[in-house]
């Protein structure tokens, strides 16, 4: 599939990229920004040094939502002519590689591609290497500068964070499979709707039991997305209490300033959203794959040259 979307995009790809680690390297810097304010309210009664700071943050951010504005929007075109173009691929190689032997069958599964298939992988071709390497660099460069503030903290909060390496693809190797499922039961109820039966209550017995099993994958994967968001949102907050104590601890003691402990919490958050976009990713990576390898298996050849 890489060599699909690079086929596509190549050059979009690149400069995707660039705008993706501008964005990552920006949002790290309103962290200090929070830590320097919160510092100089506590340390002193000056209000010049607080509005200089304040108005730094404005600028930052507008800066950095520019620039998100802009990648959004030019992920956004990357991913709608990728669709665009593999619709007519699709239209096109149909008529030239002709019907298989049972042409109802195959003109309900271009119908599901067309139709249904075609949204998913165009979509994450705008997507597949910006989003990883933009949430990537986010939480490098807020637990790098987490890290440096203060390495023990840094480490509880990693650790915490750490059993989603083991949770995330375990839940989502199980949805993988529910989706491929539904995709090919999708595309029999196609071809059951575009074939002729003489017996039309037997058909409408299939289709029922069809319709049934794509309601059971459904529910299995909302299940199983609502558990796995359930697991990321507990380890967070688990994480931002560990700071806390642990950060109230060293400020009792002396140990260090209260900017400190609001960075943490800000860090912490900065990197949640970052953190479930690439989980989010990595479920797109893997379900999209099994629908790319479907539409792969009708044009293989012509996919692959």
């Amino acid at each position: 599939m890489l060599g699909f979307i690079w086929q596509l995009s190549a050059t979009d790809q690149v400069w995707i990229a660039i705008l993706s680690i501008t964005v990552a390297l920006l949002d790290a810097a309103p962290i200090e920004l929070h830590r320097r304010i919160i510092n100089t309210l506590t340390n002193g009664h000056d209000f010049s040094p607080i509005l200089l700071l304040a108005s730094v943050y404005v600028g930052l951010i507008i800066a950095q939502g520019s620039v998100k504005l802009l990648l959004n929007i030019y992920r956004s075109w990357v991913s709608e002519s990728s669709i665009q173009g593999l619709r007519i691929f699709i239209s096109k190689s149909s008529y030239q590689q002709g019907a298989p032997a049972t042409t109802a069958e195959w003109e309900g599964v271009e119908i599901s591609m067309i139709v249904a298939e075609s949204d998913p992988v165009g979509s994450f071709v705008g997507t597949s290497i910006s989003e990883p390497l933009q949430q990537v660099g986010v939480i490098v460069s807020v637990l790098g500068y987490l890290a440096a503030l203060q390495p023990f903290m840094a480490l509880v909060s990693f650790a915490i964070f750490a059993p989603q390496f083991i949770f995330v693809p375990t839940i989502q190797r199980s949805i993988n499979e529910r989706v491929k499922k539904r995709i090919q039961a999708l595309r029999s109820a196609s071809a059951e709707i575009v074939e002729s039966e003489s017996d039309a209550s037997l058909a409408l017995i299939h289709q029922d039991a069809r319709f049934a099993q794509i309601f059971k994958f459904d529910m299995g994967v909302f299940e199983l997305k609502f558990s796995l968001n359930f697991l990321m949102n507990l380890t967070h907050h688990l994480g931002v209490a560990a700071v806390l104590g642990l950060g109230g601890w060293y400020v009792v003691h002396g140990q260090t300033q209260v900017g400190t402990v609001v960075a943490f919490v800000s860090g912490l958050s900065t990197i949640k959203d970052p953190w479930g976009d690439l989980v989010s990713w990595y479920q797109n990576l893997m379900v999209t794959n099994a629908k790319y390898k479907l539409i792969a298996g009708r044009f293989l050849p012509k996919l692959t040259s």
